[in-house]
């Protein structure tokens, strides 16, 4: 989300974690140099505050179960492996992301999980992979930060949106809509998806009227008005947490709601908001395909355990925080040492599939392939994930999901496709 740039390329419960910064696993102090290569250190610098801060559960539960079964298989070249959280902020207030880059470096962090919004990248990218730190999203999708120059330190496990935007707009279109009104988040994220599915979409026979609103705004009855003045048999709303305030202006000015397309930054449960119902027949996408109810358990107890009297409802971008740890940790055990350097030099060699590979899909297979000698291509909960020279997942999954009358949503099919 961009709710996933020379080479390449609420939350008062949450924010309280963020002060606190807890480390999950065992917390190294300062070592010599030798031992210190030998250590992995990863800082999650994620939104617990901001118009993002609702996908934070879902990647902090993914991550920490990550960490959690890369201990309980002996860790990373002996030891344990501990993770920080750091808050990201949203695109509002990106001095938030800059202090929280800053202290990573300072603290000797090996690999950063995060930014989530693409926009917040944008404003720290340059200063962890200046730093030889690797820098792993679990959901950016800004098509541009595939080109950014950061000396190959930049990965990211979802796909950019130049795959999610085609997607969307063919569903739209598969469903008839010939007269398609966008309206979209004046940020990097809904400027850059608005682009590839505005495009998909005029290339499709379809007239497509776009509308901006500043990224947290509150206020839709001016541009609700534009919008169904032009007369639209179906919206796209690209926005994050901003799309509460528009679907009850939708509502009250008549559109159908059946007629909603949303996108990874706004298909979440709305079960609770008044306006649930609203929403029967709506459609999402979400990178990533199908999330298996064994793994779902996993994260809902996970997240249950730290967060004590909590649930975890939605799972988007879980399963692409646990790979991007898990790919981290593999790639520091085949390289030997537990370095910025070292691991950027082997996360595409573990993602790929190769002759004389050894394809696993848990960390404590892999390291016992790496420790027979063996190479090993890891494949995760997200799918094969396959980094390119740009670190992006080569092939990607797409799920379209389907609103019921009770504001929740189900997987209906998944789309394969490349970025």
């Amino acid at each position: 989300m961009s709710i996933r740039i020379t080479r390449r390329k609420a939350l008062g419960a949450v924010a309280a974690v963020a002060a606190a910064s807890l480390a999950i696993g065992v917390s190294m102090p300062a070592n010599a140099a030798g031992a210190a290569d030998k250590t992995l250190k990863i800082t999650s610098i994620l939104p617990l505050t901001g118009a993002l801060a609702f996908l934070y559960p879902p990647m902090e539960a993914g991550a920490s179960l990550a960490v959690d079964d890369i201990n309980a298989a002996g860790g990373v070249l002996g030891n344990k492996v501990s993770i920080n959280w750091k808050d990201s902020g949203d695109g509002t207030n990106l001095a938030v992301s800059t202090q929280s880059a800053t202290a990573a470096i300072a603290d000797g962090t090996d690999v950063v999980l995060g930014a989530a919004a693409s926009g917040v990248t944008r404003n720290i990218i340059n200063q962890i992979t200046g730093a030889k730190i690797v820098e792993i999203s679990p959901s950016n999708t800004a098509p541009d930060l595939s080109t950014w120059n950061d000396g190959g330190y930049y990965f990211r496990t979802a796909p950019s949106d130049m795959l999610q935007g085609r997607i969307a707009a063919n569903q739209i279109l598969q469903d008839g809509a010939q007269n398609v009104a966008v309206m979209y988040a004046n940020n990097s994220y809904g400027t850059g998806l608005m682009n590839v599915a505005k495009s998909q979409l005029s290339a499709g026979g379809a007239t497509v009227k776009v509308f901006s609103f500043p990224e947290a705004e509150t206020n839709f009855d001016s541009i609700v008005s534009q919008v169904t003045a032009s007369n639209p048999d179906a919206v796209l709303i690209i926005s994050y947490d901003e799309t509460k305030k528009a679907l009850p202006a939708l509502k009250a000015a008549g559109f159908p709601g059946g007629n909603i397309y949303l996108v990874d930054g706004n298909t979440i449960d709305y079960s609770k908001d008044s306006f649930a119902s609203y929403l029967a027949g709506a459609q999402g996408t979400i990178p990533g395909g199908a999330t298996t109810d064994a793994f779902k358990n996993r994260l809902k107890a996970k997240y249950a355990k730290l967060h004590p009297g909590k649930t975890l409802s939605d799972f988007t971008y879980a399963a692409e925080s646990y790979d991007a740890i898990v790919l981290a940790a593999l790639a520091a055990q085949s390289a030997g040492k537990a370095t910025g350097a070292a691991i950027k030099g082997q996360l595409t060699n573990v993602s790929l599939a190769g002759a004389g590979k050894v394809t696993v899909t848990s960390f404590a297979a892999g390291l016992k392939a790496i420790k027979a000698g063996k190479k090993v291509n890891y494949d995760g909960f997200s799918g094969p994930v396959e980094f390119d020279k740009n670190g992006d997942p080569t092939g990607a999954f797409i799920g379209i999901y389907r609103y019921t009358s009770k504001g929740t949503n189900v997987l209906v099919k998944t789309v394969a496709g490349n970025k």
